[in-house]
């Protein structure tokens, strides 16, 4: 029995480790050289090799009891989401292959025609908005709460236009490379998004998902680091009692993050990496942006590709200006702006909330891999009405993280079958999104390392693990 359970371990192991290694190799310059390695590693060639040993791992899984406090090691101070605690869970993960494996063999096809068609519907329906807000929306003070409904509809609208974007930027728009950077160029740009900068820096953010100190974007503080962070929630808490000083402390986290939180990000790197210091998507040299050649987050030719961003960013505040100068400044802020501001909103609320929770943990070192940190994804109900204005960009969010050049219309169909093979490791979330918004922003401060992970310990107590399975 012992050496039964020595192999299964030796060899779920040994797929972590090369998938992690593949990941961690460094990306290479040419984006032509992506293409090539993503068409190599989605040949149906490679994935009919793909070694499955799923039926192991989930006569593993079910082989170990859920409710054993072991399993999930010390939990005090540890809230549990509407997970209940499941990421905790000390399990094995497949590797990359064996999820590859039993997805639909057309889950990478990318279909220009179907890409252009969603591209076009994002951008007529931003267009429309904006064109109907300009016609029939007079500018007047009076008309403010009309424009406040306006910007959220626009803004939220206009995010599918940034999600499209974001596919090109992944390689999962097209196998034609310059259709695929004209698209994704001409639409990030047009919303004020430096195209290959953020290309580089949210490539990094998956090679490195939920890694404490390599990770990119929403990496939290340690109890260490987050020390100030964690004395302001105190201060609050004695001025204005515990009760009322958590609101204002979670109000503030909420507005610092949804509305200050992208600028802070492009311009200093806020809650970027620990290991590339001060980043910046305008200027890749320091003193703006620091880190050696090992750490620095726009190596070698992407600095370049940083310069040639900012030269669309430069032709859109051009174009912004000439705009305010025709028209009026508040009328250019009214129409463009105001949405801007929403969508940003989205953006990082996406980004927040499929990878941080009470119950989600952090890994560094050994203890991470590649596919461990895409299983620390999470997703959530955003409803048939954003599922389908944003391209089910939160709701398909596990795949996507398992591999970035899956198209979006092929996502549900993956993630199904990930959901299916691998109960354990799927995570799902069905907390509604306000509640969901409240308890990431309140509870997910600081993270202590408990064995092998990092979790957030901004609980009392200790949390009722769910019941043992029978």
């Amino acid at each position: 029995m012992f050496a039964v359970k020595t192999a299964l371990a030796t060899a779920a192991v040994c797929g972590v480790m090369d998938s992690a290694m593949a990941f961690m190799a460094p990306m290479p310059a040419g984006s032509a050289a992506r293409m090539a390695t993503s068409h190599r590693m989605h040949s149906p060639a490679a994935r009919r090799s793909a070694p499955v040993a799923l039926s192991s791992l989930r006569a593993t899984a079910a082989s170990i009891d859920t409710g054993t406090p072991d399993l999930y090691g010390d939990l005090t101070g540890v809230q549990l989401s509407g997970l209940n605690g499941k990421a905790l869970k000390e399990k094995e993960f497949p590797n990359k292959k064996e999820v590859f494996s039993v997805m639909p063999k057309n889950t990478w096809d990318r279909d220009d025609k179907i890409s252009l068609m969603y591209a076009a519907i994002s951008t007529a329906l931003t267009l429309g908005a904006g064109a109907l807000a300009w016609l029939y929306i007079p500018m007047q003070l009076a008309f403010l709460p009309v424009w406040a409904f306006y910007w959220w509809a626009a803004g939220t609208i206009a995010t599918g236009c940034w999600v499209i974007a974001h596919e090109c930027g992944h390689g999962a728009f097209s196998d034609n490379k310059i259709l695929q950077d004209t698209v994704g160029y001409i639409m990030h740009t047009a919303l004020m998004v430096p195209y290959f900068s953020w290309q580089r820096s949210h490539a990094v953010h998956h090679s490195k998902t939920n890694h404490l100190f390599e990770g990119e974007t929403h990496v939290p503080y340690t109890m260490e680091t987050g020390k100030k962070t964690l004395a302001k929630k105190k201060a609050m808490q004695k001025v204005f009692g515990k009760t009322l000083g958590a609101l204002v402390y979670g109000a503030i986290r909420v507005v610092s993050h949804l509305v200050f939180g992208w600028p802070a990000y492009l311009i200093a790197g806020v809650t970027g990496g620990p290991v590339r210091g001060v980043t910046n998507h305008f200027i890749p040299v320091k003193p703006f942006s620091t880190g050696d050649k090992n750490t620095e987050l726009f190596p070698g030719a992407w600095k370049k590709k940083v310069w040639l961003s900012d030269v669309g960013i430069l032709a859109m505040v051009g174009v912004l200006t000439a705009w305010a100068m025709k028209f009026g400044f508040w009328h250019m802020a009214a129409l463009y702006l105001g949405p801007l501001a929403v969508t940003n909103c989205w953006l990082v609320l996406y980004t927040w909330l499929q990878h941080t929770d009470v119950d989600v943990p952090h890994y560094e070192g050994k203890n991470w891999s590649f596919i461990k940190g895409a299983f620390m994804s999470i997703d959530r109900p955003y409803g048939p009405l954003f599922d389908f204005l944003h391209h089910r960009i939160g709701s398909t969010h596990v795949v996507h993280h398992i591999d970035c050049t899956i198209p979006h219309y092929r996502a549900l169909a993956a993630t199904k079958a990930v959901e299916k093979n691998f109960p354990e490791h799927y995570l799902y979330d069905p907390t509604p999104l306000p509640q969901a918004t409240w308890r990431v922003a309140t509870g997910c401060i600081a993270v202590e390392q408990r064995g092998p992970k990092w979790v957030f310990v901004q609980g009392e107590g200790k949390p009722a693990l769910p019941a043992a399975s029978a």
